[in-house]
């Protein structure tokens, strides 16, 4: 009797779980379509915790215009959506709207892993795109002998570059008006923002230059991943590359340090400043091994670095920086606390207590944290860094990156080479970013809690860290492969050389 009991159990256990397994593919199912009545519950409620407790809602953006925003996109929820109509039609450029590059909305991992999983229909061709030119670098359509990797392509159903990016950077996020990462996002992941944004076409008409200079049409044809097995593994591992949640399957490749002794440099690569890695451990026994083998020149690059965890970068910047330096002028919140709203947030409890522990209400009617705008880092005594160092920098560059590059930027034995980054130079807001998470559609939107002005501030023009050495893309090095940033680098070096 006890043995058909447990018999019992078990299979009503294994009932619930196929149910609940069938419900989650159902709800997860990218047909499903929302009433609007509940997509307006998602939305009113979005803004709401927005106006409540975004710190730099209208750092770039004026109340009006905002308000303006919030309620053009509300009129806009007419018919029922699926969540990929919900996501690109209003909750992307509502965030866009806002100029906070840790402002943006994701679906539910569910949903983002199914979408991972099967590759979607798309335009063909992925470029290497900058703001006056795109440059393909590989298509899809295999069978295609006339557009090869390296042509200059002019026009894609008659638009340009510029008016390309006009138009899908309205639903990309920056810092204030540090686009350049959207130049790179589109490089990533041009098919995924086209589909999405531009929608799907039979066919697509492509102008191009081809290897005697002369101007071409050609018709390129949908891709389609049903009907080709290779190019759909391919399109599908590049779609991973633009999922913020992806972690890296080796974190033996997180970070590296790699000696260049024919250039006498070092280049030491960090992928990210966040908590895998163990990189104080990574750093300390780095620049050990740089006095130990007396290396001039030291490479740091960031070029794919969108940020992690401030200890992470203070801990490096402490090798580098020669004199004392603090995270921060300003940190503030909104609050001290999440309220009645913490349901919503993710870890919502644990980020309610952070705000309330560290930070104090101040005479400007905001909440400041107290330990980035108080401490002071002084610079390591041991292992020091006193070489030449160049710190790679781009669009992905942001957020502790950014903080980096810009606590080290001006001191006379560091360049910056490259491209301007996305973090923003005046300031940007994260410290905390818990996902809102939205109850009826499970749509999440990152929330950054804390609004930061960079320590010894430079003026709000919405540009990101500036380069001292800039260094943009070129034809020749796409076509050719080369890293025009490195090659720089090594130029600089072997002039300084022949200088002494």
């Amino acid at each position: 009797m006890a043995n058909r009991s447990k018999h019992g159990l078990l299979l009503s256990v294994l009932i619930i779980f196929a149910a609940s397994c069938g419900t989650t593919r159902k709800m997860m199912d990218p047909a499903k379509k929302f009433p609007a009545e509940a997509l307006r519950k998602d939305y009113a409620l979005l803004r709401e915790i927005m106006e409540e407790f975004h710190p730099a809602l209208y750092w770039y953006t004026p109340k009006d215009s905002m308000d303006y925003y919030f309620d053009k996109y509300y009129n806009a929820i007419t018919d029922s959506m699926t969540r990929q109509q919900f996501g690109f039609t209003i909750l992307a450029p509502l965030t866009t709207r806002v100029h906070c590059g840790h402002t943006s909305f994701n679906y539910p991992r569910a949903y983002s892993r199914r979408q991972r999983e099967h590759a979607q229909p798309s335009f063909p061709l992925f470029m290497k795109i900058w703001p006056d030119t795109m440059v393909l670098t590989s298509n899809l359509n295999k069978k295609d002998s006339t557009l090869k990797s390296g042509t200059l392509i002019t026009r894609i159903n008659g638009l340009d570059v510029q008016q390309l990016a006009d138009t899908l950077f309205q639903f990309m996020p920056t810092d204030g008006y540090a686009e350049n990462v959207n130049y790179i996002r589109l490089s990533a992941a041009f098919p995924y923002y086209h589909r999405n944004i531009m929608g799907l076409s039979k066919k697509y008409t492509v102008e191009y230059t081809d290897s005697t200079g002369t101007e071409r049409t050609d018709t390129v044809a949908l891709f389609d991943p049903a009907t080709d097995s290779l190019a759909r593994n391919f399109i599908r591992n590049r779609n991973k590359q633009i999922d913020p949640e992806e972690k890296p399957a080796k974190w033996e490749n997180f970070r590296s340090l790699k000696m260049d002794t024919t250039h006498s440099l070092a280049i030491m690569t960090v992928h990210s400043f966040g908590s895998k890695g163990r990189l104080p451990s990574f750093f300390r026994k780095s620049f050990r091994q740089l006095r130990k083998k007396n290396i001039p020149n030291l490479v740091i690059d960031l070029r794919t670095n969108g940020g992690g965890k401030v200890n992470n970068y203070t801990s490096l910047a402490r090798y580098i920086r020669d004199t004392p330096f603090k995270v921060a002028d300003t940190a503030t919140a909104m609050h001290n606390g999440l309220g009645r709203y913490k349901r919503y947030f993710s870890s919502g409890w644990l980020n309610s207590m952070i705000l309330f522990f560290t930070t104090t209400k101040k005479e400007d009617g905001r909440y400041h944290f107290r330990y980035w705008e108080n401490h002071v880092f002084h610079p390591r005594e041991k292992n020091h860094y006193k070489g030449k160092v160049f710190v790679l920098i781009n669009g992905p560059t942001f957020s502790a990156s950014t903080l980096f590059s810009h606590a080290v930027k001006g001191q006379s034995n560091v360049l910056l080479v490259g491209e301007e980054a996305g973090g923003g130079a005046h300031g940007n807001s994260g410290i905390l970013i818990p996902d809102v998470v939205l109850p009826e559609t499970k749509m999440k939107v990152r929330m950054p809690l804390f609004r930061l002005v960079q320590y010894h501030h430079v003026s709000k023009d919405g540009r990101g860290v500036m380069p001292d050495i800039y260094v943009p893309p070129t034809v020749e090095n796409i076509r050719k492969g080369r890293d025009g940033k490195m090659d720089k680098v090594i130029e600089i070096i072997k002039d300084s050389s022949a200088i002494q």
